[in-house]
Order: structure tokens, then sequence, then C-alpha cells
């Protein structure tokens, strides 16, 4: 799959969330120390929206709905109630843009 331009850098910046669509998936990216990364929006283990969720010191993000958490990084489900791992998509910064290429099904 291409590479598809997202949103402009700018767009997130400091230690923030921004929720995308790509091709009917909703995706939440994230910028950690002026990295971005980028997992499914959606909460494993219920209907929330984890770019409504809180980013945790060490790289982890909270499930606002039952505070379980995830490595933004890996997509590693850390916390209870969560035990099930977040997809995450390929993310190349160019030119002040953001790229996604998004995971395989």
């Amino acid at each position: 799959m291409s590479w598809i331009n997202v949103a402009p850098y700018t767009d997130i910046e400091g230690e923030e969330t921004l929720p995308i669509e790509v091709d009917g998936q909703k995706i939440c990216l994230y910028n950690l120390d002026g990295e971005v990364f980028a997992t499914d929006n959606q909460c494993t283990h219920g209907d929330a929206a984890l770019s409504d969720g809180l980013i945790q010191e060490g790289g982890l993000i909270e499930c606002p709905l039952h505070e379980g958490t995830f490595d933004i990084r890996t997509g590693k489900a850390k916390g209870a109630p969560c035990t099930q791992d977040l997809h995450c998509h390929e993310i190349k910064v160019e030119g002040g843009v953001i790229y996604l290429r998004p995971a395989a099904r």
C-alpha cells in the first residue's frame, strides 16, 4: 500500500493526539517528543476513541472509558482491562507533512 498524505505536521505539535480517517479506518496520530506515531483510534476493550484519552508519561495512551493503557510506539496493551494490542500504522514526516501507510488487515 502506498503512502497517504494525512496532515501537516503543525496539526499535531506537542504531546497531542489527532484523530483522522483513512479509507474508512479510524486512526489516531500521536506526537511524542516530536516523533509521530499512529494506531487504530478505537480501544480494543470498549467503544472509546483513544484520541479522547490522555497521553501518559512513558509513551502510554489511556483509554477514556475504562482507563486501560497502550504503548503508543508498539500498540501493546499495557494496563487492565485492555489485553488485546492495537494495530499500528507506518508513519513518515517529510517536508512538514505526515504520511501514513495503513496496516494490512
